[in-house]
């Protein structure tokens, strides 16, 4: 598909240095893979909160003190507190911003990082305390943590990274169907995603399946801000390895009718070596991918659970079974 013809463009906002700007404290910027696949398909906007209160490029660091759970941004170079500058832009900044689909911010930056900011003693010492967000970055976490976020670290994670783009494209078609109002098109967009949502969660696909069908006695106005909630509560985890054989299944008796036995038998078999690691999901779905196009199944070649992302972002990738991505 040409990039002129995928239906929607998200709107990301995205920290400066990340390819757009040599605005780091030391002068650099960092280049990014995924940044730059996504240049083609995004509508970026791109803050560097520091940069954008006056501090300079390159500047002396700043770092986060934190004194009875008050934090604090400081430049310990030159002794200056610009935790006041920084709130004030912090809050100029999301009072102006757009609806947005997404946030790729920069890891442990003092102002953008939203997990593993180094915090400081307020007394100045170079002790470590503990690690939490940067000024800007808690901020959006608290904010926008419905939204597809993550920092650039975490989203070399092909697991993240896949999660990631699902939820910021399913995310961005919402907004464009919201903003249109139209009540077939909520239908419509509930029946491409089903596969999908039923991958992430069965519980909020059934429930999301209620609200369109109810959506004659809510009115379109309260169905789609309903609507719009439990999407963003289907998505707070990526899909197990378990929804997956789910969905596959699911799939495949749509097809299975017309193959041979051993065609049959061949699906299964590669479904079963997935089921115990030994294959990647990506088999599985190219497989049934094949007989979608053979048999000429409208219904499945319409699954965004197939194509969720443009093509050239589209890597495929099997889901590790253990650790929690998520929290």
């Amino acid at each position: 598909m040409k990039i002129e013809e995928w239906p929607v463009r998200p709107r990301v906002v995205i920290s400066r240095c990340l390819g757009f700007d040599s605005c780091r404290y030391n002068g650099q910027m960092l280049r990014d893979p995924l940044v730059d696949a996504l240049g083609p398909y995004v509508d970026f906007i791109t803050p560097c909160p520091e940069a954008d209160i006056g501090l300079g490029i390159p500047r002396h660091p700043v770092r986060i003190t934190v004194a009875n759970g008050e934090q604090r941004m400081v430049q310990p170079a030159t002794g200056e507190d610009h935790t006041g500058k920084m709130r004030e832009f912090v809050d100029d900044f999301f009072s102006r911003l757009p609806p947005v689909d997404g946030f790729i911010l920069k890891s442990r930056s003092p102002s953008c990082g939203m997990r593993d900011v180094k915090q400081y003693r307020e007394d100045g010492t170079s002790l470590v305390t503990g690690r939490g967000s940067g000024l800007f970055g808690g901020e959006v976490h608290r904010s926008f943590h419905h939204l597809a976020v993550e920092d650039e670290g975490r989203l070399h994670s092909a697991v993240i990274r896949d999660h990631f783009l699902k939820k910021l494209f399913t995310l961005a078609d919402f907004r464009r169907i919201e903003s249109e109002g139209q009540a077939g098109d909520l239908v419509d967009f509930q029946s491409r995603n089903k596969l999908l949502l039923m991958a992430c969660s069965q519980k909020e696909m059934r429930e999301l399946g209620r609200i369109v069908a109810g959506q004659k006695s809510k009115g379109l106005p309260g169905t789609m801000e309903e609507y719009g909630t439990h999407l963003r509560r289907a998505f707070e985890k990526g899909a197990s390895f378990r929804s997956n054989i789910n969905v596959l299944q699911h799939a495949f008796g749509y097809v299975s009718r017309e193959l041979s036995p051993g065609e049959r038998a061949f699906f299964l078999d590669n479904l079963e070596m997935y089921r115990e690691g030994r294959t990647p999901l990506v088999t599985c779905l190219n497989i049934l991918e094949s007989w979608i196009v053979r048999f000429g199944v409208e219904y499945l070649g319409d699954q965004t659970y197939f194509r969720p992302y443009p093509p050239d972002l589209q890597e495929r990738f099997d889901q590790e079974r253990t650790g929690d991505f998520w929290k």
